[in-house]
C-alpha cells in the first residue's frame, strides 16, 4: 500500500514575506529600534483602549513586520486591560518565548491570528503577483468566529501594497465594520498606493530606517539565527552605510553575491558619463532568468538607495565623500530637480514592474539609460 504524502508545514512553503534562507520576522525574539512605535502600541494594549486598525508605515526590511507579529504574540497571551490596573503601564511587547501563544504565532498555527499576504502558487512554483480577493475573503470565517480567549484577534497584512483593486475593496468592508476585539495590522512601504478610504480607517504608525547600532544588532541577530558567518569589522561600515537602515538590504549586501552587486553599482555611477554598455548588457542577462529575480531586486535597490544618497549630497552639501563626489563629477546639483524626479520615477517604476511582471533585463538598462543621459546633460 503507497504512504500518503506528508502534509507540507508552513515552514515547507516558501514565505513571498521572508527573505531568502533567514528567520521570517515571527522568529524574531529581540527588537531593536523602534521604541515609541513599540510603546505607543504596548500602551493601548496594556489599557485595553486599542484603534481597531493600524497602518504601520516605513522603508522595506527595517522592522514592520517584526513588531506586527510581536504585537500578536502579546496581544494573544492575554496582555490588556488589567494590566494597567497595577500602576505601571508597559511599553515594550515582550512574551515569554517559550509560552503557548509565542509557539502558535511562529507556527502560524493560532486560532486568533490570521495572516493576509502572496499567496504561493505550489503547481506553478512562484508567488501570485499580488494579494488576491480569494485571500482577503478569508476574513469573513475568520472574523465570524468569537476569539477563543477573552482577548483580541489579530490580522496581519503584509504587505498592503500588495492588494489588487478588488482585495483592497473586499479589506475595506473589514476595515469599515470590524468586529469587537478585532485589531489590523497593516504594512506598507508605499501607503500612497493604497487606497484613500483604507487610510482613513487606520491609525498610521510611522517607523523610520534604523540608526547604525539598532541595524547592526538586529542583522547580528538574524545571521546567527541563519548560522551565518558575521561580516568582518572592516566591512560592517560600508554595509551600514548601503543599506539605507534596513535589515533586509543589509542581509542581502552581506552575502557575497550582495557585495558584488554593491560593487557593480560603484561602476555604473563611475563610468556614467561613459557607460560601460557591454558589461551592463552582461550584468542584466543574469537577472532575467527566474533564479535572478533576488539578485535584480538586490541591485535595484542597491541603485536607487546610492541614487538618493547621490541627490541628497548635492542638495544638502553633507553626506559621505563618495557621494559628494559622485554629485560633483556628473553635475546633480545644476539640475538637482530632474535628478530628484528620475529617483522618484524609477521608484514608481520599481513597484510597478513586480505587480505587471515586466522585463527586468530591460527596465535594468532604461534605468542606466537614463542616469546616462542626466549626467551626460550635466
Amino acid at each position: 500500500m503507497a504512504r500518503a504524502p506528508r502534509e507540507m508545514t508552513v515552514e515547507d512553503v516558501p514565505e513571498a514575506d521572508r527573505l531568502g534562507a533567514f528567520p521570517h520576522p515571527r522568529h524574531t525574539e529581540a527588537f531593536y529600534g523602534h521604541a515609541a512605535a513599540e510603546a505607543q502600541l504596548a500602551t493601548g494594549l496594556a489599557s485595553g483602549k486599542l484603534h481597531h486598525a493600524w497602518l504601520l508605515v516605513g522603508p522595506e526590511g527595517i522592522g514592520k513586520a517584526t513588531l506586527g507579529y510581536r504585537f500578536a504574540r502579546a496581544a494573544l497571551s492575554g496582555i490588556g486591560g488589567d494590566v494597567a490596573l497595577f500602576g505601571d503601564v508597559p511599553d515594550k511587547l515582550s512574551v515569554d518565548p517559550d509560552s503557548r501563544a509565542s509557539h502558535l504565532v511562529r507556527a502560524l498555527s493560532h486560532p486568533d491570528l490570521l495572516v493576509i499576504r502572496r499567496p504561493y502558487d505550489i503547481k506553478a512554483k512562484r508567488f501570485k503577483t499580488a494579494i488576491t480577493v480569494d485571500e482577503v475573503r478569508r476574513l469573513r470565517d475568520f472574523l465570524g468566529h468569537k476569539q477563543t480567549g477573552d482577548g483580541w484577534k489579530v490580522v496581519i497584512v503584509d504587505c498592503a501594497d500588495d492588494l489588487n483593486v478588488n482585495a483592497a475593496n473586499a479589506l475595506l468592508k473589514s476595515l469599515e465594520e470590524p468586529p469587537s476585539g478585532a485589531i489590523f495590522l497593516l504594512m506598507s512601504s508605499m501607503p500612497g498606493r493604497l487606497l484613500t478610504t483604507i487610510r482613513s480607517r487606520c491609525r498610521q504608525l510611522n517607523m523610520l530606517p534604523l540608526e547604525h547600532m539598532a541595524l547592526r544588532q538586529a542583522a547580528e541577530q538574524a545571521l546567527q539565527q541563519s548560522d551565518q558567518q558575521l561580516p568582518s569589522e572592516t566591512q560592517w561600515p560600508l554595509l551600514l552605510q548601503s543599506a539605507e537602515g534596513s535589515v533586509a538590504n543589509l542581509l542581502s549586501l552581506a552575502s557575497d553575491d550582495g557585495m558584488m552587486l554593491s560593487k557593480k553599482v560603484d561602476q555604473v555611477f563611475g563610468s556614467l558619463v561613459r557607460t560601460d554598455w557591454p558589461a551592463i548588457h552582461q550584468l542584466s542577462d543574469e537577472f532575467s532568468a527566474v533564479s535572478g529575480a533576488e539578485k535584480f531586486n538586490a541591485f535595484i535597490d542597491l541603485l536607487l538607495g546610492r541614487l538618493a544618497r547621490t541627490v541628497r549630497a548635492a542638495a544638502t552639501g553633507a553626506g559621505e565623500s563618495v557621494d559628494l563626489e559622485t554629485a560633483s563629477r556628473v553635475g546633480v546639483q545644476a539640475d538637482l530637480a530632474s535628478w530628484a524626479e528620475l529617483w522618484e520615477t524609477l521608484v514608481r517604476e520599481k513597484a510597478m514592474l513586480g505587480a505587471l511582471n515586466l522585463d527586468r533585463k530591460a527596465f535594468v538598462l532604461d534605468c542606466v539609460m537614463r542616469l546616462s543621459r542626466l549626467a551626460v546633460r550635466g
